[in-house]
């Protein structure tokens, strides 16, 4: 709608996780690097969590993109309370045939297929996201998969995503040898004022538009209403494009996101325009 306006090859503020867009603000960079390492390793599970829309998931697409090495990863995505048993949706996740098969065979098709990707050189990855919502159960069940290995060496590699409620449930004393498997763990917290100024700026450089599109101020109010999350930060920012674009405005302005925060923040955790301080605003 507004791309031709703005002088945009693609929409910046897109929710879907899209490496290719990712900003490396400074415990980003720490956590990709991380990852790397652990990847590289082939040691253990890595757990990365952080708030909703910290962008978790997009550190470990852009991680698993750009890593040298040969590897068939499979993602588990739509975990909920009512689950039921792993096994079948990594089958599914890895591409593996026989998910409606008895449990032992499914087990064993897990076997020989990570048998064979490691015989050919190549690193299974198995990405499970929001796993906080696996329980103890599931995460049981995920630590005993873990014992498929060929030696000392890992054929299944695991990299854990979720909430912050999923360290808590780690601590629990009956999955201690489930936490005693995990490599590498990092917690990436929301954007600095600063690092939420060059993530807009970044953005808009990455489709092809002017960094200094948003204002200044507009920049720091959009921090201040979102509290530094790149999520609530990307639909703040959609939504006054497509304001601005509406009145025809050149660049977004502070007037734009106190409209936008005036109509969004009815189910939004955002703060409302008259809680941002009137002196970011000025």
């Amino acid at each position: 709608m507004y791309e031709q306006f703005y002088g945009l090859r693609a929409k910046p503020f897109s929710l879907a996780p899209d490496p290719g867009f990712l900003y490396l603000a400074r415990r980003h960079q720490h956590a990709l690097t991380m990852l790397e390492y652990v990847l590289g390793d082939a040691s253990g599970f890595a757990l990365i969590t952080g708030e909703v829309g910290c962008g978790k998931t997009t550190v470990v697409r852009h991680v698993l993109e750009r890593v040298d090495l040969v590897l068939n990863v499979g993602f588990v995505t739509n975990t909920h309370k009512g689950f039921g048993p792993l096994l079948p949706w990594i089958l599914e996740a890895l591409r593996i045939g026989g998910a409606a098969d008895s449990q032992s065979e499914q087990y064993r098709r897990l076997v020989e297929h990570a048998s064979r990707e490691y015989s050919a050189g190549r690193r299974l990855v198995l990405v499970i996201d929001e796993a906080q919502n696996l329980g103890i159960v599931g995460l049981e069940e995920l630590r005993v998969l873990s014992n498929i290995n060929e030696g000392q060496h890992t054929m299944i590699q695991t990299i854990l995503i979720g909430q912050p409620e999923l360290r808590t449930l780690l601590r629990r004393r009956s999955l201690r040898q489930f936490a005693q498997r995990i490599a590498m763990e990092y917690h990436l917290e929301a954007l600095q004022p600063e690092e939420t100024h060059s993530y807009i700026a970044h953005r808009l450089g990455v489709a092809g538009g002017s960094s200094r599109l948003f204002s200044p101020a507009a920049c720091t109010a959009v921090h201040d209403c979102t509290g530094g999350v790149p999520r609530l930060i990307n639909i703040v920012c959609d939504t006054a494009l497509v304001y601005g674009f509406a009145d025809q405005k050149p660049a977004i302005d502070v007037e734009i996101i106190e409209q936008v925060l005036a109509d969004r923040s009815g189910v939004l955790p955002l703060k409302r325009a008259a809680d941002v301080d009137s002196t970011a605003l000025a």
